[in-house]
């Protein structure tokens, strides 16, 4: 059966090869993995509602609180049963798992990923973990458009493109945001704008859309009414809320990672799950707005209102004090970050867009608040929710442009485009001061492991120092004597011989233009010994060393070959002109045709 599947594909490329070109290959497969990132959006979203639906039908709103406080640890449970006894592989959080596939993987997704992070984002999600959908959606199509370029033989370029395609068709379908989409995946995929690129993208957003409309409606997710236009007298207050954004987003970067290092101190799963689970609980117990990704009330706080602060919370008959409702507004902005972290920690999927969103939304909302109510000015409070939300995507993802198109799109605010532009463009400014990355591509960047636009960077990234290692050196040991060697240097292509102890350690090597006037003394054989002519270089390379690190020794060093070792133990060398030629080939697999 395999072996007929193999050949009716064979088959099928070689026709594809006669009859189709490339670039007209490549915008049919961007159709297609659109239409599928938007079914996918489809099976998520529905997935989740079904089962929010499922726990909630039949429970008396009164008991709804305290069951919030234990159902986030049985969704956790059951991601831990999937992922551990069932899948036995891990599940990578999602545009982060893009990203990663991009920048080292050469654009290679594992299979699992085409449904892995469905099953787990709606048991996280649908049970109540503090995160959003958005993630596993970009995950899963980009593991359709990594899977489907492997299937059929595509080369890198062709590779990356289509995986950022699908990752683009998956944001569109999930927010129904086609110009965001393809700006998201410009500035946060980091995919390069060409005409050759371009076309794909603009493809997959699209069919992605109508696939969405088609299969989750023609509303907008968060739909919002410009009640009042741009007004002159309030850019002081949208600069004021972006310098807030950026400040709240260098909050929420920090947090957010060091509430993941502490999990990363956890030793088990089980730990993990139990810890987490209770400590959700706890924060959704007093912050009821935590619970799940937070659409509701996002929602409700785009139209000005707050009384989802209060619904099936302990300060429930409240609504009519201040310092209440902003406390509450300062404790779902400071904990949902914390919430969002530990549902990762504990070994949830999900996504981090929603819960900005969410923090943007109340962050507006009290900034609102507080500007009203010492009497400064009269500020709409939908309008700066709206904001408030575009000021935390530009800074929590490093992200301007992605801010200003996805909330015209997912909101129809394009009307507040102006303000938009001042507070993303301010936020983005203020976190850049205090962090260089964000959420997403911190860790990546800190392991050298990810694709930028620098294309310099993105190449040496992703070559692989293993695979440039030359092997064919013949060693000596430091008690041969030169005439041992001279036998070894007529065997041998080669004019650098390493000097290794009997257990394979590296101690030094002897260069052949340095004993050639007296390698042909055969009265100095038995009389000089390895150890004596040969000397320890200066600059190594471990193995584990990126391929920027190495690059940085061969410039300082001047060396044309450098000696690679793992553990102090001679493993082979790595020749400039070896990695130069690497270097520029795949520097041409990068340029456009």
């Amino acid at each position: 059966m395999a072996k007929n599947r193999n050949s009716l594909l064979k088959r099928f490329l070689i026709w594809r090869i006669r009859h189709i070109s490339n670039r007209q290959f490549l915008m049919i497969l961007s159709i297609i993995t659109g239409i599928a990132a938007g079914i996918v959006a489809a099976i998520i979203k529905n997935s989740v509602h079904f089962i929010q639906n499922l726990l909630e039908k039949g429970i008396a709103e009164e008991y709804l609180k305290y069951l919030y406080f234990a159902l986030p640890t049985a969704g956790l449970i059951l991601c831990l049963i999937f992922i551990k006894y069932i899948l036995k592989q891990p599940v990578r959080h999602g545009i982060p798992n893009v990203l990663y596939s991009l920048g080292r993987n050469k654009g290679y997704m594992k299979p699992h990923n085409t449904y892995s992070s469905i099953i787990t984002s709606a048991f996280t999600v649908g049970f109540g973990g503090s995160v959003g959908l958005e993630g596993p959606t970009v995950a899963t199509g980009g593991a359709i458009g990594s899977v489907l370029s492997k299937g059929l033989h595509l080369d890198y370029k062709q590779t990356v493109l289509l995986l950022g395609a699908a990752s683009v068709g998956a944001m569109s379908a999930i927010f129904k945001a086609p110009i965001a989409a393809i700006v998201f995946g410009l500035e946060v995929i980091m995919l390069d704008l060409t005409m050759a690129s371009l076309i794909p993208l603009l493809l997959a957003s699209a069919s992605a859309t109508l696939t969405s409309y088609l299969m989750l409606g023609m509303n907008v997710l968060y739909p919002f009414q410009v009640e009042q236009g741009f007004v002159m007298s309030e850019v002081p207050y949208y600069i004021a809320i972006g310098i807030v954004g950026g400040l709240v987003a260098v909050y929420f970067t920090h947090a957010y990672l060091f509430v993941e290092k502490l999990f990363d101190k956890i030793k088990t799963f089980q730990s993990k799950v139990f810890i987490g689970g209770i400590s959700l609980g706890i924060l959704i117990f007093f912050f009821p707005s935590l619970y799940g990704e937070g659409y509701s009330a996002i929602n409700m706080g785009l139209s000005g209102e707050t009384s989802y602060l209060f619904d099936k919370s302990l300060f429930a008959g409240m609504e009519d004090q201040f310092l209440i409702t902003g406390a509450l507004l300062l404790g779902l902005i400071l904990f949902k970050v914390v919430a969002t972290a530990i549902t990762f920690g504990a070994g949830g999927v999900g996504g981090i867009f929603a819960p900005t969103l969410f923090t943007g939304v109340n962050l507006g909302l009290l900034f609102t608040l507080a500007v009203n109510h010492l009497g400064l000015a009269q500020l709409p409070e939908n309008n700066f929710a709206l904001i408030g939300m575009g000021a935390m995507i530009a800074a929590v993802l490093h992200a301007p442009l992605t801010a200003i198109f996805l909330i015209g799109d997912i909101t129809g605010g394009y009307e507040l485009v102006f303000p938009l532009m001042i507070t993303a463009t301010i936020a983005y400014a203020t976190v850049r001061i205090f962090t260089l990355h964000s959420v997403y591509t911190y860790q990546l960047a800190q392991r050298k492991e990810l694709l930028t636009h620098d294309k310099d960077k993105t190449i040496l990234s992703l070559m692989n120092i293993e695979n440039l290692i030359e092997k064919n050196f013949s060693t000596v040991c430091p008690r041969d004597t030169l005439g041992d060697l001279v036998k070894v240097i007529s065997k041998s292509k080669r004019n650098i011989f390493p000097v290794t102890d009997e257990n394979n350690h590296f101690l030094g090597m002897v260069v052949m233009d340095d004993i050639r006037e007296i390698m042909f003394r055969p009265k100095m054989y038995d009389k000089v010994k390895v150890s004596e002519l040969m000397f320890t270089p200066e600059t190594t390379v471990d193995i584990n060393d990126s391929m920027e690190v190495v690059a940085n020794k061969f410039r300082s060093s001047g060396n044309y070959n450098l000696p690679v070792l793992n553990n102090g133990k001679y493993v082979g060398f790595v020749s400039r002109a070896h990695v130069f030629s690497t270097y520029r080939r795949m520097l041409k697999q990068f340029s456009e045709d």
